[in-house]
């Protein structure tokens, strides 16, 4: 049965990576309609609104996290590299990172979390073939299989303790989009908030997976979960986007970066070779 859109939760949020492009976009979305946040980031988040804080908080430093998540009805989890990393930036900040807010989670009694997964768990995709959130991971990068983790281990934290976890497959967030891929994925402030909402709220969530895109033409992604959890998107990509959207950017191996899902993340460290694995 699809609910009707969530407008509103009275929780109390921590947001971790608030200080963040995404988290700041999400900040003044969810204004109003969230109870306080705690901004826990490495970074300085200011400006900050009437109904929020910050606390200096580093993810891989467990002890640090969990002190500060005394006092919180639920996590939106956005910390971490949002980009390609060497291994060891990956594990610690991005594997043990998430490891750290889900077991700190469980250590306060907080029995909900909002995931910013990623696109990239999935990027080995090729563009035609459509998937849901049940076909198999396919990250095309070391941190979309960072983003793979967390999904998975938020399975774990529901499987054992019952935590609920909304894991949101994040596209592109950026203000607009700005290329053809991007008009493809992109997701608004508003829509992605409307997700947070909810994963914070709606009785059905387990560890639910969905993806973060609004509106889009020809979208590589059947979101129907989304839909049946109420999630009706507001924006439109073809509203806003411009005309360098007919184009792709420039990618040193186009025939890699056009053909899969996570584009230009494909390419990195590639060797070339297009190859075709069953689905």
């Amino acid at each position: 049965m699809t609910r009707p859109p969530i407008a509103q939760s009275t929780k109390s949020i921590a947001m971790t990576g608030g200080a963040g492009r995404v988290g700041k976009a999400l900040r003044k979305a969810l204004s109003g309609k969230v109870g306080p946040i705690k901004i826990l980031d490495i970074a300085d988040p200011s400006p900050l609104a009437e109904d929020e804080t910050w606390a200096q908080v580093d993810i891989s430093n467990h002890t640090e996290l969990s002190q500060n998540l005394t006092d919180v009805d639920a996590i939106i989890h956005l910390a971490g590299h949002p980009n390609e990393r060497g291994i060891d930036d990956i594990l610690r900040v991005n594997v043990l990172g998430t490891h750290n807010v889900l077991e700190a989670a469980r250590q306060n009694g907080i029995d909900r979390v909002v995931f910013g997964s990623s696109n990239h768990a999935i990027g080995f995709y090729p563009r035609e073939t459509k998937i849901s959130e049940t076909d198999p991971m396919r990250p095309d990068s070391l941190y979309g299989l960072s983003k793979c983790w967390g999904e998975l281990e938020a399975g774990l934290y529901f499987d054992k303790f019952g935590i609920r976890s909304l894991n949101i497959r994040i596209g592109n967030a950026g203000e607009r989009p700005t290329d053809a891929r991007s008009a493809k994925i992109w997701v608004s402030a508003r829509d992605l908030a409307q997700l947070v909402l909810i994963g914070l709220e709606h009785p059905d969530i387990t560890c639910t997976t969905v993806f973060g895109v609004s509106e889009v033409a020809g979208s590589w992604w059947d979101n129907s979960t989304a839909s049946k959890l109420g999630y009706t998107p507001i924006d439109s990509a073809h509203a806003v986007a411009g005309p360098e959207t007919e184009n792709e950017l420039p990618s040193p191996l186009p025939t890699i970066s056009e053909h899969f899902q996570g584009g230009r993340f494909c390419v990195i460290d590639h060797d070339g070779t297009l190859r075709w694995r069953p689905s």
